[in-house]
């Protein structure tokens, strides 16, 4: 298959389209008006067009009609395209690109508005926000649920969008490189939380890596696109691919977590004797 035919979406969607351009467009236009550097406006593009590829283009067919495609599809969504576009922390490019009438008119009276900080204080708190991250993977490889949601379109749609939206909160939540305030947790406690969700994918990833049984007949109703890979090596890669990349993600987010804590804890011992000088200065 050539190239192009690989980009040819499957179902399309205009929902995606518009989402993806939406954040494209406003990316660009913040850019012209922040500075961005270079590494940071890789990791953005990267991670927006990961999310493409695995909602828009042919691999969504293959995730369709083979279970370990279908990991693969929701490692790039719940995991490695989040990942990417929260490290680039785009939040202030994205406002900048937003119009000022915008703003003043939609946006910050939209952010402010109490249900909308409530509701965001429900779904950032660490307890919830690793609750979801974990149990909308679970929830969603209950054979059941699966069945259904493989064979359901609206079900399907809502998987893929759950598992994209919650990855970009997870990620941003654990990936702020400000300090705490204005930061909502403590550096510690977003170590905390990478690590405290990795034995629950492994477990997960073990049990259906691991099983001689087949959970997820429905890629059978469904055709499966690779003939030669049989029911049960399907399920082990999928399951390895749960295992091992998944939590090897959440290893990789720790390391991030930390090394902000150690440059924060850097910057506030240079401040410290600055700070001191001009308060002994001022004979305070």
């Amino acid at each position: 298959m050539s190239l192009l035919g690989w980009l040819v979406p499957w179902e399309p969607s205009p929902t995606v389209v518009l989402s993806i351009a939406t954040s494209a467009l406003l990316y660009l236009r913040g850019c012209r008006v922040r500075r961005t550097s270079v590494a940071r406006q890789i990791a953005f593009w990267s991670g927006l067009a990961l999310l493409y590829a695995a909602l828009h283009t042919r691999l969504d067919y293959y995730a369709e009609h083979a279970f370990f495609v279908h990991r693969i599809q929701h490692l790039m969504l719940h995991h490695l395209g989040p990942f990417l576009i929260v490290l680039s922390y785009p939040g202030t490019t994205l406002y900048a690109g937003v119009p000022l009438a915008w703003r003043r008119r939609w946006l910050r009276p939209t952010l402010d508005w109490a249900p909308v900080r409530k509701t965001l204080d429900v779904l950032l708190h660490p307890a919830v926000a690793a609750f979801l991250f974990v149990g909308l993977i679970y929830f969603w490889l209950i054979p059941a649920v699966h069945f259904d949601a493989m064979l359901d379109v609206r079900l399907y749609r809502i998987m893929n969008w759950g598992m994209a939206l919650d990855g970009l909160m997870f990620w941003w939540l654990v990936l702020d490189h400000r300090p705490a305030p204005p930061a909502r947790l403590a550096p510690g406690v977003r170590i905390l939380l990478t690590i405290g969700v990795i034995p629950p994918q492994i477990i997960l990833g073990a049990v259906i890596g691991l099983s001689s049984r087949d959970f997820y007949t429905v890629y059978s109703v469904c055709g499966r696109a690779f003939t030669n890979i049989s029911p049960i090596m399907d399920q082990h890669l999928g399951g390895l691919i749960l295992w091992i990349p998944g939590s090897m993600m959440s290893v990789i987010g720790a390391l991030v977590a930390l090394r902000h804590w150690m440059r924060n804890d850097s910057r506030r011992g240079k401040r410290a004797p600055r700070t001191a000088a001009r308060r002994v200065a001022h004979g305070k």
